[in-house]
């Protein structure tokens, strides 16, 4: 059985972005230690790179503080095996393709195996072309996570039946952000999605309030939460941990 779906196994799950090193990794590391503490499911380690193409301007901005900070794959690595220490959630790595290449791709995913990464996003790699990184994450028993888009129509199930870990549902058409509302008909893609395979799901973008969580939590298995708690490592720097905490766990009260 996958790690992952450890994290669907008490109900709804939550599910916590972080971008590694903003402002620091010392902070980052505190920040997944106070979602967990208080609930959090699932945390989504985003590795800084410079042209994030999927991510709107708040965590474009992460982004930025994290590498002008000196963050570097390898350092991004040694977060995960200090945190591993003591945290045992399920944590997957959101990057793009360029930063598996790069570093090599075995190389890279042989090393997420070592330290304890079950499962990997890369939002720039279309299902057509997931090939060139699926074989190595099966070798190493790591779940290479599919992407639903509203854009995706009739491929969802075809990709549905392939997916593993947990698939992430694209609430709306364009980058990250915090949204007011959420107008895809997510019901018919959880629908198709369902008939297709039991993988949980799990829905991202565009989500910030206790009230948007609820409703997507109804839909789906899980949601995943972004730019809301980015923001707040940019307004608390530092202080931020005690923040994220407290904000975690209103989400997660809201979907039990």
């Amino acid at each position: 059985m996958s790690n992952i779906k450890k994290a669907f196994e008490n109900g709804k799950a939550f599910i916590p972005f972080i971008t590694c090193g903003d402002p620091d990794l010392e902070t980052t590391a505190a920040v997944v230690r106070a979602a967990v503490k208080n609930g959090a499911d699932l945390i989504e380690l985003g590795i800084p790179f410079s042209d994030p193409t999927a991510e709107g301007p708040v965590i474009q901005a992460a982004n930025i503080r994290a590498l002008s900070g000196g963050v570097k794959t390898d350092k991004v690595f040694d977060l995960v095996r200090e945190l591993r220490i003591d945290v045992e959630v399920p944590m997957v790595f959101m990057t793009y393709a360029n930063v598996v290449f790069s570093y090599g791709s075995e190389k890279f995913i042989s090393t997420c195996a070592e330290i304890g990464i079950d499962g990997l996003i890369l939002p720039d790699i279309p299902y057509e072309e997931k090939d060139e990184f699926l074989p190595i994450c099966r070798k190493y028993d790591v779940d290479l996570i599919s992407l639903i888009a509203p854009t995706s129509e009739n491929r969802i199930g075809m990709i549905a039946k392939e997916a593993e870990g947990f698939i992430y549902i694209v609430s709306s058409l364009g980058v990250t952000g915090m949204r007011n509302e959420i107008n895809t008909d997510l019901e018919s893609i959880v629908s198709n999605i369902r008939e297709n395979t039991d993988v949980p799901c799990a829905i991202g973008f565009g989500i910030s309030t206790p009230e948007q969580a609820k409703k997507m939590s109804d839909l789906s298995d899980g949601v995943i939460v972004g730019s809301a708690i980015v923001k707040l490592l940019a307004e608390y720097g530092k202080d931020a941990p005690n923040y994220v905490g407290a904000y975690v766990r209103k989400m997660k009260d809201a979907i039990r």
